[in-house]
């Protein structure tokens, strides 16, 4: 994969090719993406994810000065609903605020339990993490 849908501020960083697969999986299927973002919000998360949300985007504001937020919200403007340019924005966020969330994109389940609780902001890749499993099916 490629960084090549990514605005050239954003390619540089160490999950562009995640950053890559965030904004093409959430243009070519919202629908996981809102699924995604349900299943998690179903979860009572929503105080959690809102924190690290914001913590997110103030790292990396100062990582890509907004560049990730207007891509993933661009990718999910036309295809899909609010709940898929969340669960986008959110990924987007981690993927470019923090280096190691693209690992903990593709740990197992048991490994990432134990890494969230290190660092709850990983919290944000809870729908990543459910659209690539459903996407390697």
């Amino acid at each position: 994969m490629s960084a090549s849908s990514l605005p050239p501020s954003l390619a540089h960083l160490p999950n562009a090719a995640h950053l890559d697969w965030v904004l093409q999986s959430v243009k070519q299927n919202p629908a996981l993406w809102n699924a995604a973002w349900n299943a998690a919000r179903d979860a009572a998360w929503g105080d959690a994810w809102d924190a690290a949300g914001s913590a997110a985007w103030d790292a990396a504001r100062g990582a890509a000065r907004g560049a990730t937020r207007d891509a993933a919200w661009d990718a999910a403007r036309d295809a899909a609903g609010s709940a898929a340019r969340v669960a986008a924005w959110g990924a987007a966020a981690a993927l470019t605020a923090w280096d190691h969330a693209g690992v903990a994109l593709h740990m197992p389940g048991s490994d990432f339990a134990g890494a969230m609780a290190l660092d709850p902001h990983l919290i944000l890749l809870v729908p990543a993490r459910y659209v690539l499993k459903q996407e390697k099916k």
